[in-house]
């Protein structure tokens, strides 16, 4: 299956808890908990191109599957992504990222600390 299309959140478990776990500001929580983000990911080959809109926050990474790249973060932190069939991982600042597509119009992303989970499921538009 391919990566390629527009997704828009349908639901997430435990944001407020993970964002504050992770050092956001309270009042960049209660902004962004009821905001339905949008997800438009062009895959071409093993290249990727994902940009994420939420309210007027936009944020766009590129990257080759198993290529080090420098992906948008407040640290600026490189990482690897990796594919194993419909799953994308990669490792920054201590979080391990997992973007799953587990049927043709659902994505699932998953954050995850030691002890604590965020996860965001999406729908094709």
């Amino acid at each position: 299956m391919s990566f390629s299309g527009k997704y828009q959140m349908e639901t997430h478990e435990n944001f407020e808890s993970f964002m504050e776990a992770i050092g956001l500001p309270d009042e960049l929580i209660q902004e962004g908990k009821d905001i339905k983000s949008i997800s438009e990911i062009e895959e071409t080959g093993d290249h990727f191109k994902v940009t994420v809109t939420t309210g007027t926050k936009i944020l766009t990474n590129s990257f080759t599957i198993g290529q080090e790249t420098e992906l948008e973060s407040p640290t600026g932190e490189k990482s690897v992504v990796t594919r194993e069939g419909n799953k994308l991982m990669a490792f920054l600042n201590g979080i391990e990222y997992v973007t799953e597509l587990t049927d043709a119009n659902t994505l699932v992303n998953t954050l995850t600390l030691p002890g604590i989970s965020y996860k965001k499921t999406s729908k094709r538009m």
